[in-house]
């Protein structure tokens, strides 16, 4: 049994760290080579870097920062945010990014996840999704630009899609559930987990211990990820592994 995976994101606007609720009302949290060193120290398996204003401000990731980031940890790291071509995910895998995230840009054009996964391999092509249930239909469907914009994809079909085109991994960030603290999406990791099989980190709803303990037992993903219960030190992630442990999960200690 592959070890599950505890893994802090930074939402980076500005350059600074954000968080808010439900993708909305951002308040500062921090420097991300600072956070990102104390999660080093942490233990976490993973970072997730998230320049969450790139696509809306049509710009590039921020590569320096991304580099700044890159400096402070050893662990892998997803750099998403703005990236919209080749060059581009060369670019950051470059100034030290392990994978990057295409989220609008996979939508947009999903020929850039089969040609970056040809030119850099399929477990460099992280797909993130943004799913929000339609309320009239019940229906799983995808956001694009950082929440801000509605498609006709429905999650699942869209999920299948991805990974058909070279996807290696899948971050799904339930909106519903981001920011409220109120636990993750379980029903629809299993849906997703139904339908494909390439990893799935879950996203959104972190918000005590119990929430990664329900989501690993209960749906196949391979990664949880939290913001703002780790940003603000309300969970530390030696005590939510020992947890883990402690409740039959497997995980990296």
């Amino acid at each position: 049994m592959l070890a599950k995976r505890i893994i802090p994101c930074l939402d980076v606007d500005a350059g600074r760290v954000k968080k808010g609720v439900n993708f909305v009302n951002l308040k500062d949290v921090g420097d991300p080579a600072e956070i990102a060193a104390n999660y080093q120290q942490q233990g976490a398996d993973e970072l997730v870097f998230l320049d969450i204003t790139a696509t809306n401000e049509q710009r590039r990731t921020m590569v320096e920062v991304v580099e700044k980031v890159s400096r402070q940890v050893f662990m892998p790291l997803t750099v998403g945010g703005g990236i919209t071509s080749v060059a581009q995910i060369q670019a950051l895998l470059k100034a030290g990014a392990d994978k990057v995230s295409l989220n609008s840009a996979a939508v947009a054009d999903p020929q850039l996840i089969t040609a970056g996964a040809k030119k850099f391999g399929n477990q460099c092509i992280v797909v993130a999704i943004d799913v929000k249930i339609n309320p009239q239909t019940g229906q799983p469907m995808v956001y694009t630009h950082g929440g801000q914009q509605a498609t006709n994809l429905e999650a699942v079909a869209w999920a299948k899609k991805v990974v058909a085109l070279g996807a290696g991994e899948l971050l799904v960030t339930s909106m519903d559930q981001d920011g409220t603290k109120n636990g993750f999406a379980i029903e629809l990791y299993q849906k997703l987990a139904a339908a494909i099989d390439v990893p799935i980190i879950a996203s959104g709803g972190a918000g005590k211990i119990q929430d990664f303990i329900d989501v690993f037992q209960q749906a196949e993903v391979d990664g949880a990820l939290a913001a703002s219960v780790f940003h603000y030190g309300e969970l530390t992630i030696p005590e939510v592994k020992q947890r883990l442990k402690a409740a039959g999960v497997s995980v990296r200690c």
